[in-house]
């Protein structure tokens, strides 16, 4: 019955989460002075995509996740779970939650943890033990369920997180962060996991400021800046194919043999060079066999997450400067 009405959801072209126009405030400081975080947050997350929630610290990515969870409550707006106003116990049962730190009894060992959990979902007996069998593998802690809590390092304690997110087979899963805390092994580990969780149908919401993971990973992305939504789009739309400039790199050259050409850095042995297009590659090209160098490495650089996500904060940042007169040193 689940999955049907799963499907039906889906071909009705509905969102499974929406924020409109969320604003939250939260006190801070001693004086606990209201402080705003988001400020009219709009978004909407397809069935079946990863999505993926970016922004700097600080930009108010936790504090929607609360909202999203029913641990906040908008001052404005309204949050949508799977086609109903808000966090509703049914919409509860159909999530998976990895906090940006977790935190789990340390006298229980991880299998019991996941035991637990998985007993809140009214799981019991061969089932739940199978289940916690393949998820502890899945999250690279096979020989791990036995030990104590207490005893796990910040990264084990994270991929335990996100076996407990699963335990349930959610159509939704939602992690803050869950990179967090992980080496490469344990990154491409979580990676795997997300890829396996689209690849059966739900859909994956999660924050990241690890943009590298997270270009590898969505279908779409938000920018969330100082509270404000800065863009949504698929990333293909995003980045494109668009050439910023051609790197190229040429070897058995001096510096200034290359007449009308600013060499960009020197590494190696070899001088890099950046170009603006195709057609001056070429007589860059002719200019260095000319001169008797040989071509190393001739290709294009299109523009990555991480650059368009530092591009955007610092231009927010300068559109929120206050402007100063000339006698103004603040």
């Amino acid at each position: 019955m689940e999955a049907r009405l799963t499907l039906d959801y889906h071909h009705a072209g509905m969102s499974i989460l929406r924020f409109h126009n969320v604003e939250k405030s939260l006190p801070f400081g001693f004086w606990l002075r209201k402080k705003q975080i988001l400020k009219g947050v709009s978004l909407a997350v397809e069935q079946g995509e990863i999505y993926g929630f970016l922004g700097p610290n600080g930009a108010g990515k936790t504090t929607s996740i609360k909202c999203l969870l029913g641990l906040l409550h908008p001052d404005a707006g309204e949050v949508e779970l799977f086609g109903e106003s808000g966090p509703t116990l049914a919409a509860r049962r159909r999530l998976g939650y990895l906090p940006e730190r977790p935190y789990f009894y340390p006298h229980l060992k991880g299998r019991e943890l996941l035991e637990y959990f998985g007993r809140l979902f009214g799981m019991r007996g061969a089932a739940l033990r199978k289940k916690c069998d393949d998820l502890l593998g899945l999250v690279g802690l096979p020989d791990d369920g036995e030990k104590l809590i207490g005893q796990y390092s910040k990264g084990m304690l994270q991929r335990l997180g996100v076996a407990q997110a699963l335990i349930n087979d959610p159509d939704l899963v939602i992690l803050d962060e869950p990179m967090s805390g992980l080496d490469p092994i344990g990154r491409r580990e979580v990676k795997r996991m997300i890829e396996s969780v689209k690849e059966r149908g739900a859909t994956v919401f999660f924050s990241s400021h690890i943009l590298s993971d997270a270009e590898a990973l969505c279908d779409r992305v938000c920018l969330l800046v100082d509270g404000r939504l800065q863009m949504e789009a698929p990333l293909d739309d995003l980045l494109g194919e668009r050439i910023e400039y051609w790197e190229v790199a040429c070897e058995g050259l001096d510096a200034d043999a290359l007449t009308g050409y600013q060499r960009h850095a020197v590494q190696g042995g070899l001088s890099f060079y950046r170009l603006s297009d195709e057609p001056e590659v070429d007589r860059w090209v002719d200019a260095v066999r000319q001169a008797g160098g040989r071509v190393y490495r001739v290709g294009p650089h299109r523009v990555t997450l991480e650059e368009y996500f530092v591009a955007a904060v610092q231009a927010e940042g300068e559109d929120d400067a206050p402007e100063t007169s000339a006698g103004d040193t603040s």
